[in-house]
């Protein structure tokens, strides 16, 4: 069973950049396909993002493509997620997920989840 931590959010001006960081502890990382959700006060979570347990492949929901990166450095058993041009839309609390079979949007399919990182955006 596999333990996520989020870090590196934070208030940032609009036009501005944040890196989050997601730290895994307690299974083989390499093993886990990782995304990135965010939630909204009022909204449902959404995806963001997602990447490949190699980091061959990755995929952007449309809000985000060209704007935010997802990496991951299976030595340091971290996934990142990289944040351009942030828009005061961005705000939200974003959570790292994790899951050995699923790669894909869907939230419903991931087993293990992070407490979350608060990023807001100030216009």
């Amino acid at each position: 069973q596999v333990q996520l931590v989020e870090s590196g959010g934070g208030l940032v001006q609009a036009g501005g950049s944040l890196r989050l960081s997601c730290a895994a502890s307690g299974g083989t990382f390499s093993t886990y396909a990782m995304g990135w959700f965010r939630q909204a006060p009022r909204m449902e979570r959404e995806f963001v993002a997602v990447i490949s347990w190699s980091g061959g492949s990755t995929y952007y929901a449309d809000s985000v493509k060209g704007r935010f990166t997802i990496s991951r450095d299976n030595a340091k058993n971290t996934v990142y997620l990289q944040m351009n041009s942030l828009k005061p839309e961005d705000t939200a609390v974003y959570y790292c997920a994790a899951d050995q079979i699923y790669y894909g949007s869907s939230r419903y399919e991931y087993d293990y989840w992070g407490q979350g990182t608060q990023v807001t955006v100030s216009s």
